[in-house]
């Protein structure tokens, strides 16, 4: 099978799997609701640094699919192009995503036929280096080994495109949609929690106005707010924090949040 090779294991996260599923199963554990979730989300947004860093917050979100694993097939899975140049939405050719726990499998008809459409481009070089995706691959074979994955590199694609493919996942019942987006970059410590309380306003109102210096993964995000504004699903922030709230000093920090739709 031709498969897309780890690329930050043992740097975003432990090169060994023993270590990187005890490092999960820690996250999800101390940071699990005090309530279990009543029905299963139709879309997540998730942050997407070094675990140490955002798995915190990561976990906060995965957590709200320990009961509902079973519900989905595949996942549908956006983030922002860090390496390389992107004006499209573009998907790899390859069958698998790699990381140390195993192997993704990718539904590779649903990508021909989206490629087919001209909704989204083959594109390897661009999800080579990539860790917006890969990072999310530890709690996703943890919560099911057996999903399948739709893996969507969104650079700058036009908002209605984005939201249209994202929409093609919430109208079907089997497939969880994630987006993964980190939120403010390099502010200090008070300034994020400013700028990232008001991002997540926007969120929260189904806005999908956001801009780079807001979230990262900002076109992706916008895409699921105006699909989701459309359907009529609703949002809540699940946890909102930063790097100098989990494992960094507070002069330089990442904003984290985890959103989930209903």
């Amino acid at each position: 099978m031709n498969v897309r090779q780890a690329a930050v294991s043992g740097t975003f996260y432990p090169g060994r799997a023993p270590d990187l599923q005890a490092q999960v199963q820690r996250l999800l554990d101390d940071n699990a609701p005090q309530e279990a979730q009543a029905a299963p989300p139709r879309a997540l947004i998730v942050p997407h640094a070094g675990l140490v860093y955002s798995g915190p917050v990561a976990a906060s979100a995965y957590n709200l699919l320990r009961t509902h694993a079973q519900a989905y097939a595949r996942v549908l899975l956006l983030g922002p192009n860090h390496r390389m140049p992107l004006r499209s939405m573009a998907v790899p050719s390859t069958a698998g995503f790699a990381c140390p726990l195993g192997v993704m499998k990718l539904d590779t008809a649903r990508l021909r036929d989206w490629v087919d459409h001209g909704w989204v481009e083959y594109n390897d070089e661009v999800h080579r280096l990539e860790h917006c995706i890969e990072v999310q691959l530890p709690f996703l074979l943890s919560a099911n080994p057996h999903w399948q994955l739709l893996p969507v590199i969104a650079g700058q694609a036009p908002k209605e495109a984005v939201a249209e493919l994202i929409g093609r996942g919430l109208d079907s019942a089997d497939t969880l949609v994630v987006v993964s987006s980190d939120l403010s970059h390099y502010h200090s410590y008070g300034i994020a929690q400013r700028i990232d309380r008001a991002t997540s306003q926007h969120i929260e109102r189904l806005e999908a106005d956001l801009l780079p210096d807001q979230a990262c993964g900002c076109v992706a995000v916008n895409g699921l707010l105006r699909a989701a504004a459309r359907r009529g699903l609703s949002v809540h922030c699940v946890d909102l924090r930063n790097s100098g709230d989990t494992a960094g000093p507070r002069d330089r920090v990442v904003g984290y949040g985890a959103y989930a739709f209903a």
